[in-house]
């Protein structure tokens, strides 16, 4: 079940993400619908769109700031890791609002498409008026 603070927290965080001077990067397709189903309306980055790191890398440098926003698991952590190591020398990689969203959800949130559940709408389904 999702409080209403929390998913408050969470509207706010994708809506501060939109008025960053950056690109957020996000796995694939899924986790971008998941933030712009919440209103989010910067640049979006997804990974699986350039095939390898490599030609991610070369993509994300024109950007000014780049945000790492991949999934908790193993394979979101690697790529992390990874592609902050990358780009350390080439742009800003700032990974404050992954840290943030743990922090908001209390690491609930393992996967970037589950942040649809904060919509609004879906705050209230089955709750009896």
């Amino acid at each position: 079940m999702v409080n209403e603070t929390e998913a408050l927290l969470v509207r706010q965080l994708v809506w501060d993400l939109s008025r960053e001077n950056a690109a957020v990067a996000v796995e694939g397709k899924r986790d971008a619908a998941a933030l712009t189903g919440l209103g989010f309306e910067g640049a979006l980055m997804q990974f699986h769109r350039y095939g390898g790191f490599a030609k991610f890398a070369d993509a994300a440098v024109r950007h000014p700031r780049i945000i790492l926003l991949f999934d908790y698991d193993r394979k979101g952590c690697y790529m992390t890791f990874r592609l902050a190591r990358l780009l350390q020398r080439r742009t800003v990689v700032d990974l404050t609002y992954r840290r943030r969203l743990s922090k908001i959800t209390g690491g609930r949130v393992r996967f970037v498409e589950e942040l649809l559940r904060y919509r609004k709408a879906d705050l209230y389904a089955g709750v009896p008026t």
